[in-house]
């Protein structure tokens, strides 16, 4: 796995969202944020997650669909239950995954913040491949963000309003790479 000059992890599958935008002048990558997705809610597999980042989520596909369908927003990074990483925005664009948010004090994490999508449910346990996928990723952003100082759940930032990843998913297999990065 590598980063390259313009923001893009090699090997992921490139899917490039227009919801996105310039960070703000100054802003450094400081904070990853780990969500949990699943569409329609706890179904894995499909192209929804592709077209809700791509704005173009059919509303009559599911039900669900139609309360969400015009929503803009994007996540960085998704890691599929079978390890597959997808890319839709350059890590030097700012994504817009966080929504409403806080973290030490400052608001708008969108600002200094990388999202990372796990597919997945807060009840349902996120798999093997996507730790497998996962630890390394985050040695990768701590190697070539030299502000990184945390990686938090979207539950940490918007309490109350978000619960992702959830209590499925577990903490415990990143301690190795927080021990590494302390």
């Amino acid at each position: 796995m590598r980063l390259d000059s313009t923001g893009w992890i090699e090997p992921a599958r490139r899917v490039v969202s227009p919801h996105c935008d310039a960070r703000p002048e100054g802003s450094e990558i400081e904070l990853v944020v780990i969500h949990g997705i699943s569409l329609p809610p706890g179904r894995f597999g499909g192209p929804w997650i592709d077209d809700l980042f791509l704005g173009r989520l059919d509303p009559a596909a599911d039900p669900f669909f139609a309360e969400i369908a015009g929503l803009r927003l994007s996540s960085h990074l998704l890691i599929r239950r079978d390890g597959e990483l997808v890319q839709y925005v350059p890590l030097q664009q700012r994504a817009w995954h966080a929504g409403r948010s806080c973290w030490r004090g400052r608001e708008r994490c969108n600002d200094f913040s990388i999202g990372i999508e796990l597919e997945g449910t807060d009840t349902t346990p996120y798999s093997e491949p996507q730790y497998g996928v996962l630890v390394p990723l985050l040695d990768l952003l701590h190697r070539h963000c030299p502000r990184l100082a945390g990686v938090v759940g979207h539950s940490d930032i918007a309490p109350g309003r978000k619960s992702d990843p959830g209590p499925a998913f577990d903490w415990e297999r990143l301690s190795a790479y927080t021990r590494r990065h302390e």
